[in-house]
Formats: structure tokens, C-alpha cells, sequence
């Protein structure tokens, strides 16, 4: 692609994105623009895309991470560094086995029907799918990673990874397997971490249960408790104690009943037995801190089977569990009666029985936080079963150190504490999943001797006694644990490769906010433990894409409540991939959500076409033209908007590149807009035209250069439109540096071309011709029309004379007056304006024809009175105020107020008509 392929002449007079995006992500991956050059004298730039699921397409939470990697990415590349954006996917193993699985279900198939092998088959044919609709959607965003590297989580190079670094954990005593308490997904049927149950508030009920106690001799006590403590007259020996509860259908697994050890109310009940309504079991009273006295009655039922709380308590207190809730959430033959049931049954069940014994008190409302799926929205259900669990302490230490020494920062730096915190009180971490996808545990166990065995190639014998009859484990590794290892392990480790050694540790971890702990934090610790280096320096989060009325953006809304679909394909369709990409990134700050509307979308679309507009008008002057840059040499000599604008361009570099470097992405996107729109387009090239009308060519090395250096300072947000216009200009580069934008030189500020003269000179320029224009506009001058305009200035009168061509032809202002300050305007029959340094004041006589204007004064004032009246005597009558909805009374009063001010605007300027 050259430069002659983009003349002028060919180029449209609109820009369509549709006929530039796929032939320019074509031409830049076909030469080689997105595979970085390893420089070893040269410090990389490395970003490890987030690895998109293949459990569906991507939306516009995707492409907010996508644009603002791509931005960074494109940056670093345009200052000339070896820079690296890994692309990748994730095998998401819950979701994608869920999806599959509801694919099936629609068949009238379940995975168990169609067996294992069958199953993983379906699921392959879904990866590969979605795999070449996300490589498909990135492209289409733009993202300019380097295709050659592309990893996918369980590739062999990452399958080995995962292998290694469970086998080094299991050998470090570091992972080890256990029977705890975990959350159990009934539907998906696998353990979950607890990051990935979402709570949510759901209004429920709290049920008073009562226990009745076992007669026994006061004073006898227990080992455990000691003697029991002799009632008091302020609180007597009751027959029963009661319990409150939001899980009526756990009573049949209860083993305890706990209290707070300062709860004066149970002191002599410590040690004593109660019986458990309906089963008639016996269990113990213990008193725990772990029990707060303000909730219910102070005394909580002890369900160690079914509760993590209340699993502690019955690990310190030696109470037996019991699992009365199986895996598909039934109730099991421990709950008697009510084996069989699904929980919702039992409960309804038990709750029945209970007030039918007279063990339940009373019932109340109450609204608590219940677990969820993050996956498929079921509620999770705690059990005990025998997992795989990761030790996290000892990993968590070192990373907390990363980030109190400063080696690795979070941007916003709030998110500091929120780490910290988390870390400082980690959990060991369930890293097992019954799932039939994913990566297998490599345990093996030994059908002979019972021997286990951790290994990261399939062992052939049993290391304890050679036998050869060997199983490996069932279980799946929870998805996070092969995603933890992802900056190093699409490097190459546990081999050592050329890129690994070259860009680990990466540069930047760019991500949202939702995941810190899911992942970033994971990265951290991982990264630490196997490359003893912070995966990367910089974590950079992002907040979540929401609707115009704050709703997360979600497909399932999409023509019903969300007016900007969810879809990458339907925004960019329809306002194109650079609208997309700015809106997302100057709409954004770090670690806040931000709103993304139709509105914002078309402005970003027309940010595109103003650009493209100003660029070929530039270029169409262009014709036989010979170009060298603006010379600092013969800066004195430049005619003031050119001076002006070279200066605006340099503090525009700085502050641009300052932006960048602190990771203000959008701040930075904003102020290249601003100046692009508001002062180049806007203005210089306004002024530029009033010369160029006059043959003088002298605006065309200015125009050129401001815009070629405009276009690299917007590339990395808008790269299409940023790319299509350079290639038509770069033909008429006096030193064109590259083939292509996307990898031309990023611009570096030039403090010399800095001009505080020229600068407040021109903005008087332009106050005046605003001025002028607002006048105008407010009297609905017509456009074509010239007017008198007089001009009084102080300190800048010299400036505003010595443009006095420009102001006339940009306000189309004859005759024009300008003068001093010792000169007094015209002060009768005027519309006049204030300016920093002066006045501006247009006779009212050559504006329009007066007769005729305040006619048409005098019949919008008489309406309005009318408004007025009618407005005041309603709102006047008591009957209406009384009987008519608050709402619409506030409406009426709006409206009056409305009104008068309308009223008293129209009044002053029939005033100044005289």
C-alpha cells in the first residue's frame, strides 16, 4: 500500500468505515506490523491479552479491554519500542460446559447420555467455533496483537505449565487434598471457588425454633465445657432453648447448638444437651465467639455440614458432621423422614411438622444475602466433600511484599487496599472442579497398594510398589489455576525460551476491576512463586460498561431495556470501529464504570467525519505543491494563526504523552479531540482557508504538519480513519519517516515552538469572531449576510488590526472597526458582547429590519403573557393544588418559571430595539 493508491481524487468525500477496515487490518498483518522485532539493546513493551472465554462471542465489556490494550500497545510501538500484545483464549470450563450442555438440553440430550468422549467431542467442535468468531470480533476492534504467538489454555506449551507447577506445588506441600466444606453447584454439579458465588440480597424468612432440653444434674458438666455454672435468679433454667434460622431444612444435619461465651442468658445452659425436634437426636450446647448475641435469640443451630461458620465451630468443638443434602440438592437417609425430598420440599416439609409439634415460635421477614452460581444462577448449596485445595498464605506473602515495596502499582492506586486486604486474609483455595472439560488433576492413584502419585507426564507404573494398575484422578483444575500461570506460561516456561527470557516480566496487566481477585492477584502470586519476578509492573483496571441508565451491558437486554446493543457487530456496523473505540476510551476512567449511549457513539462517529473532512480539504490544495516542515528559523516571520497553532501543537504533544504515561488514556483522547475539532479544525483551518482563497499557499507546510502529527497522536484510539487519511498525506511528507502510521513516529514536544504571545494574540482573534457569531445567531442574522461590526480593544488592538482580514472573513464583518480603548463604541440601538480585553458592540439597524422584528417581538411576548396568566390563575386555585398528583403541581410551577424567564428575555430585547 502506497501513498498512490490513496491520492486525493480517489478519496470519497464521506468516510465509510466499511471500505477501509478490513483492507487496512489486512495490509498491516500482512506486513508484519504486529510481530515485534527482538532488539536486546531495547527494553520491551509487553502486554498478556486477558484470554477472552470460548464459551460465547464478545461484547462491549470485551471491547473495552481490547481498545484500551490496543491503544497502549499502538503507542508503545510508534515510539519505536519491541512491543508484544499476546493474544489468547481461555477454555472457561464451567461456562463453556455449560453452554454445551444447554445446546444439548435443547436436543433433548444430556452429556451423561452421550458419554465422556462423546461429550468432549461436542465441546471441541464449540471451542474451535467460538475460537475463530473472538479471532474474527478482535480483528474487527482493531487489536494489533502479534497472531504468530497465539495461545490458548489448554495448548500443549500451557497444559505442560499447569502440570508443572501443580506437581511443584504438590511437592512443597502446598497443595494437598482434603474433605472441607465447599460450595457445590447442584446443577453444574462441581465444587466452586469462593469467587465465583455471587451473593445477592433475597428476601426470606427467619424461623424460631425451639429445642427442648435434656433433664440432667445441675453441676455435672463435660470435658469440654468444664462445670456448668449454677443458674442465676436474673436468668432462671429454661425447659427449652430457642434457636433462630434461615435454613429450616438443615435441622435433621444439626450436631450443636453455640452461644456467645459472654452471653449471660445461656450461661448455665453451657455443657447441657438439647433434643433435636422431630429426630429426637441429642446434641450439645458449646459456646463459641464466632456467635453473634444481637442476631435472633443468640443461640445458632450448628450445622457442620452444610455451613463453612458453622464448620469451624464444630472443627473446634469436635461435634460430628452430618451431610443430609446430596449432590443433586435431595435429602439424604440421614434426614430421616424426609429423604428423597429436593431442599425446597423439606423445608416447606419440616417448617410444617415443626408447627404442627409446637416447636416453631414465630416466623419474620428477613432479607439476607443467599450464594449463587456465577455460572447458571442456581443456589449453591455448602457441603463437605473431598477436594483439591491450594495452601494460599505462604504464596500470598511474597506478593503482598511486591506491592508494599512498590516493585509492582495499581492504577487507580486505591486498589492498593482492596488487594492488600484480600490478601492479608486469604483462604486456602478449592482448585478441584467434577467437571468432564479442562485440565485434569495429574494425580494418579495405584489400584494395588493405594499409592498416590503427582506427575507432569502420565507415569507407567506405581513409584510406591511398580504396579502398573493406575487411575488417574477424575477431578478437573478450577480454570483460574491454569489462567494464573498465563504471563509466563505463553512464554514458553517451564521451557526457556528466547521470549521468554526476552519480555517476562510483561509490562502491564491491563484488566477490569471484577476479577482482581479471580485472577490478577493469582497471576501475582503464581508468577512469584514459579519466575521468583511481579509478572508485570503496572496492574491498570478498568471499570464496567453500563447502559444510559447504568445497567451492565448484557445481551439477554438488548431490544428490551438497552437501546446500544450488547454486540460488537451491531455498533460497529453501525457507527464503525474508531467510533467504537473512542467512545470506550475517552468515555472511561481508570477503575470507574462508565455509560456508554447512542449519543456518544454518533459523536464519536462524527469526530470521524469531521477529521476526514478537514483532511481532504487539506489534501485537495495539495496538487503540485512542494512541502518542507515549518522551520523554527523563520518562526518571527509566520503570520499569527501559524505561530499560534504550532504552539498549541507542542503543549497538545506534551500533555498527551505526560497523559500516557500516567495511564490517563482518556483524558488524553479527549484533549487530542479537543484540539483537533476546537482549534485545528475549527479554526486554523478556517483561517487557513481566507489565505488560501487569496493564492497564498504559505498555510499548506502548517496544515500538513499539524495534521500528520494530529493523525499520530490520535492513531492509537482511532487507528482506521487515523491510517486511511495518513497514506493519501504521507506521499506529501517532506521526511516521511515510515510506510504506515502504525508504525511512523509517535510525536515528541518541542518546548522552542512554545509562543505565549501568539497564543493569547490568536485566542483574542478568535473571542472576537465568536462574539460576533453569537450576536448573530441570537438575532438570526442570515448566514451570508455582512454586517457592521465595531471592535474596541486594549492591550491586543495591534493583534486584532493585523488580522483584521481574518475577523472580517470569519465573521463576515464590513465595515469592521477597529480600535482602541480611548475610542468610545456606539452605544444606542446596539447588540454588544464583552471580551476579555474589549468590547464588541453591532448596530441593531444593519441586523435586520427593525419595524419588522418588533412586531415579531411584540406577538411572542403577547403569547407568552397569555402562557403566563393562564399558568398563574391555575396554579392560583386551591382546588387544583390540593386535588391534582404532587408530581403534576411541580410541573405546572416548572412551566411558569419557564415561561417568565422566556417572558422577561423577550422583553429586554424589544427594549433594546428602543
Amino acid at each position: 500500500m502506497t501513498s498512490q493508491a490513496h491520492r486525493h481524487k480517489d478519496i470519497p468525500k464521506a468516510y465509510d468505515p466499511r471500505a477501509v477496515e478490513e483492507r487496512l487490518y489486512r495490509f498491516w498483518e500482512e506486513r508484519g506490523y504486529f510481530v515485534p522485532r527482538v532488539d536486546p539493546q531495547r527494553q520491551p513493551f509487553t502486554i498478556i491479552m486477558p484470554p477472552p472465554n470460548v464459551s460465547g462471542d464478545l461484547h462491549l465489556g470485551s471491547a473495552m479491554f481490547i481498545t484500551l490494550e490496543d491503544v497502549l500497545t499502538r503507542w508503545h510501538r510508534m515510539r519505536g519500542e519491541p512491543t508484544l500484545w499476546l493474544p489468547g483464549q481461555d477454555h472457561a470450563a464451567i461456562a463453556t460446559q455449560n453452554v454445551v450442555e444447554r445446546e444439548l438440553a435443547s436436543e433433548g440430550l444430556d452429556r451423561h447420555e452421550l458419554g465422556r468422549e462423546k461429550f468432549l467431542e461436542r465441546v471441541w467442535a464449540w471451542v474451535h467455533q467460538y475460537r475463530g468468531k473472538i479471532r474474527a470480533q478482535l480483528r474487527r476492534l482493531g487489536a494489533s496483537c502479534d497472531w504468530t504467538r497465539e495461545r490458548f489454555t489448554l495448548d500443549p506449551g500451557p497444559q505442560k505449565a499447569v502440570r508443572t507447577t501443580f506437581v511443584r506445588l504438590y511437592n512443597d506441600g502446598l497443595i494437598y487434598r482434603g474433605e472441607r466444606i465447599i460450595n457445590w453447584c447442584p446443577r453444574c454439579q462441581t465444587a466452586l471457588s469462593d469467587l465465583e458465588v455471587e451473593h445477592r440480597e433475597s428476601q426470606d424468612h427467619l424461623w424460631y425454633v425451639r429445642y427442648p432440653l435434656i433433664e440432667e444434674e445441675l453441676g455435672t458438666g463435660n470435658r469440654e465445657q468444664g462445670p456448668t455454672p449454677v443458674p442465676s435468679s436474673e436468668f432462671p433454667v429454661p425447659q427449652y432453648i430457642t434457636i433462630a434460622t434461615t435454613r429450616p431444612e438443615t435441622i435433621v444435619a444439626d450436631t450443636g447448638v453455640a452461644v456467645h461465651p459472654k452471653d449471660g442468658r445461656y450461661q448455665s445452659l453451657l455443657g447441657r444437651k438439647a433434643l433435636l425436634p422431630i429426630l429426637n437426636r441429642e446434641i450439645v450446647i458449646v459456646a463459641d465467639e464466632a456467635i453473634d448475641p444481637e442476631f435472633g435469640t443468640g443461640a445458632l443451630k450448628v450445622t457442620p455440614g452444610h455451613d463453612p461458620v458453622d464448620f469451624d465451630i464444630g472443627q473446634r468443638h469436635g461435634l460430628p458432621v452430618i451431610n443430609s443434602i446430596a449432590l443433586d440438592a435431595t435429602m439424604t437417609e440421614e434426614a430421616g423422614p424426609y429423604q428423597g425430598m429436593d431442599r425446597d420440599e423439606c423445608r416447606r416439609a419440616i417448617v410444617r411438622d415443626l408447627e404442627e409439634g409446637g416447636f416453631l415460635v414465630k416466623t419474620e421477614p428477613y432479607v439476607h444475602s443467599i450464594g449463587h452460581c456465577q455460572r447458571c444462577n442456581t443456589v449453591i448449596e455448602p457441603l463437605i466433600s473431598p477436594q483439591w485445595f491450594m495452601k494460599m498464605a505462604p504464596l500470598a506473602a511474597p506478593a503482598i511484599e511486591a506491592v508494599t515495596s512498590g516493585r509492582l502499582r495499581f492504577v487507580p492506586e486505591r486498589f492498593t487496599r482492596i488487594y492488600l486486604n484480600w490478601m492479608e486474609n486469604i483462604r486456602d483455595w478449592c482448585i478441584s472442579r467434577q467437571l468432564w472439560f479442562g485440565h485434569a488433576v495429574p494425580v494418579w492413584y495405584c489400584d494395588d497398594c493405594g499409592g498416590q502419585m503427582a506427575s507432569v507426564e502420565d507415569p507407567s507404573r506405581c513409584l510406591h510398589c511398580g504396579s502398573t494398575r493406575l487411575r488417574q484422578d477424575s477431578d478437573v483444575l478450577d480454570t483460574w489455576f491454569s489462567s494464573a500461570l498465563w504471563p509466563h506460561s505463553t512464554l514458553g516456561w517451564p521451557e526457556e525460551t528466547e521470549d521468554l527470557a526476552y519480555f517476562y516480566p510483561t509490562s502491564v496487566m491491563e484488566t477490569g476491576y471484577d476479577i482482581i481477585f479471580f485472577w490478577v492477584a493469582r497471576m501475582v502470586m503464581m508468577g512469584l512463586y514459579n519466575m521468583k519476578e511481579t509478572p508485570f509492573h503496572t496492574v491498570y483496571l478498568h471499570g464496567l460498561v453500563r447502559d444510559e441508565h447504568g445497567e451492565k451491558i448484557s445481551k439477554s437486554k438488548v431490544g428490551r431495556t438497552q437501546a446500544v446493543s450488547a454486540a460488537i457487530e451491531d455498533v460497529v456496523g453501525t457507527y464503525g470501529t474508531d467510533a467504537l473505540r473512542y467512545t470506550l476510551a475517552t468515555g472511561s476512567s481508570p477503575g470507574n464504570d462508565m455509560k456508554i449511549s447512542e449519543q456518544k457513539l454518533a459523536a464519536g462517529r462524527n469526530f470521524a467525519n469531521k477529521l476526514w473532512n478537514a483532511a481532504r480539504f487539506v489534501l485537495t490544495n495539495l496538487d503540485g505543491a512542494g512541502l518542507e516542515r515549518p522551520s523554527l528559523d523563520r518562526r518571527q516571520a509566520m503570520p499569527l494563526e501559524d505561530r499560534w497553532i504550532m504552539s498549541r501543537l507542542q503543549r497538545v504533544t506534551a500533555s498527551v504523552s505526560q497523559l500516557l504515561e500516567r495511564f490517563e488514556l482518556g483524558e488524553a483522547g479527549r484533549q487530542v479531540h479537543d484540539f483537533l475539532w476546537g482549534e485545528y479544525c475549527d479554526w486554523y483551518v478556517e483561517m487557513a482557508k481566507v489565505r488560501l482563497r487569496a493564492g497564498d499557499s504559505s498555510p499548506l507546510p502548517v496544515l500538513v504538519h499539524v495534521l500528520d502529527s494530529s493523525l499520530r497522536l490520535l492513531h492509537p484510539y482511532m487507528p482506521y480513519v487515523t491510517e486511511e487519511i495518513w497514506q493519501a498525506l504521507a506521499g506529501h511528507l517532506p521526511d516521511r519517516d515510515a510506510e504506515a502510521l502504525i508504525v511512523a513516529r509517535f510525536p515528541q514536544p518541542d518546548p522552542a515552538w512554545h509562543d505565549d504571545e501568539a497564543e493569547a494574540q490568536a485566542e483574542a482573534v478568535i473571542e472576537v469572531v465568536r462574539a460576533i457569531r453569537n450576536i448573530r445567531s441570537e438575532r438570526r442574522v442570515e448566514p451570508a449576510r455582512f454586517v457592521e461590526v465595531h471592535v474596541q480593544a486594549r492591550r491586543l488592538w495591534p493583534a486584532l488590526e493585523a488580522s483584521r482580514p481574518l475577523i472580517a472573513a470569519l465573521a463576515r464583518a464590513e465595515p469592521l472597526h477597529i480600535v482602541g480603548e480611548e475610542t468610545r463604541l456606539p452605544s444606542e440601538n446596539v447588540a454588544t458582547a464583552v471580551l476579555a480585553d474589549g468590547r464588541v458592540a453591532l448596530p441593531l439597524a444593519g441586523l435586520f429590519d427593525l419595524e419588522a422584528e418588533r412586531s415579531r417581538l411584540s406577538r411572542q411576548i403577547d403569547e407568552l403573557e397569555g402562557e403566563v396568566g393562564r399558568l398563574e390563575a391555575r396554579l392560583a386555585d386551591e382546588r387544583f393544588r390540593t386535588r391534582a398528583p404532587a408530581a403534576v403541581v411541580r410541573q405546572e410551577e416548572e412551566r411558569l418559571a419557564s415561561a417568565r424567564s422566556r417572558l422577561d428575555g423577550l422583553r429586554a430585547r424589544l427594549g433594546e430595539l428602543g
